[in-house]
């Protein structure tokens, strides 16, 4: 018997986000679907979350949360706080990739890859984690990127960036949330060159001078990586394993939930990286007598 939880899901228009919701819902949760402009750019993906709610005789509900904003994402929380009173579970899903040669981008483009990818989750954090400390309880779940660790071709380094800081943010509130009893899980995807929208959706440097630079000598780089990737990657690759993984976590009790877990067809790596780096981590924690750091209060 699943034990229903309250879950809001950031960045559930496409992609992972998309995906995760509607196995989260499958599995008997009461999911809500943060999703910016859910009556003009989104509001096709809206109304696919709540056909989807209603033929399949579950819980999925389409809610108006536009990361870059704070009065948006606390306005999400309250209501959903509001309707049941508690959230049990957040994930931190919105995410947007860039493409092109790193010097090309404005400081403010950074900046922005940075907002969506790492910032927006303090924005939601701040939001959802009073009354997850209220209660002692509940799990944050964030949806990384194997490229802070493993092999990092050129012409990402803004997304690879940001994700990294987005990876030390959960890392750092893992420790800060356990004696709260808060349980934190970052799941790790690999690059998935088929079925989701990162790639297409990808923005562009605004220095179209220096990219045109750039592309004098690596004009052929990126769709030789998009092949090399597809090329590195089993004919069975679906990246519907990370909303899987992502259900099996929250559907885990507390205390026996990986601390990470990597969907990564490819294999760039990040696993081997990410094997060391946390163990090192837990290490450290003992030598400093900080152990109970290592997973969540349990009573």
């Amino acid at each position: 018997m699943t034990s229903k939880k309250i879950i809001i899901v950031s960045g559930a228009s496409s992609g992972f986000g998309a995906m995760t919701v509607r196995g989260l819902a499958d599995a008997g949760h009461v999911v809500y679907a943060g999703m910016r402009d859910i009556t003009g750019r989104n509001t096709a993906a809206a109304r696919e979350a709540a056909e989807y709610s209603r033929a399949h005789g579950v819980d999925l509900r389409p809610i108006e949360m536009d990361v870059s904003s704070q009065e948006s994402v606390d306005a999400a929380v309250a209501a959903v706080v509001t309707e049941h009173g508690r959230i049990d579970v957040v994930v931190h899903n919105a995410g947007h990739m860039v493409l092109g040669p790193l010097e090309a981008f404005t400081p403010e483009q950074l900046a922005s890859v940075y907002d969506t990818n790492a910032v927006s989750t303090q924005r939601l954090n701040r939001a959802v984690l009073p009354h997850l400390r209220g209660q002692r309880d509940g799990l944050v779940v964030w949806v990384g990127s194997s490229s802070t660790r493993g092999g990092t071709p050129p012409y990402l380094g803004p997304y690879f960036a940001a994700k990294a800081a987005e990876d030390s943010l959960a890392v750092s509130y893992a420790a800060e949330l356990a004696r709260f009893g808060i349980d934190t899980v970052i799941v790790v995807p690999g690059s998935f060159t088929t079925g989701t929208n990162h790639f297409a959706n990808a923005g562009h440097p605004a220095g179209h001078d220096v990219a045109a630079a750039y592309e004098e000598l690596y004009g052929d780089l990126m769709p030789q990586v998009a092949a090399k990737l597809a090329d590195l990657a089993p004919a069975d690759a679906d990246p519907s394993e990370v909303a899987r993984v992502i259900v099996r976590v929250v559907g885990t009790p507390k205390g026996r939930r990986p601390f990470r877990v990597h969907i990564d067809p490819a294999d760039d790596g990040a696993e081997t990286v990410n094997r060391v780096g946390d163990l090192v981590r837990r290490e450290f924690y003992r030598r400093v007598e900080l152990e109970d750091l290592l997973g969540p209060a349990l009573s």
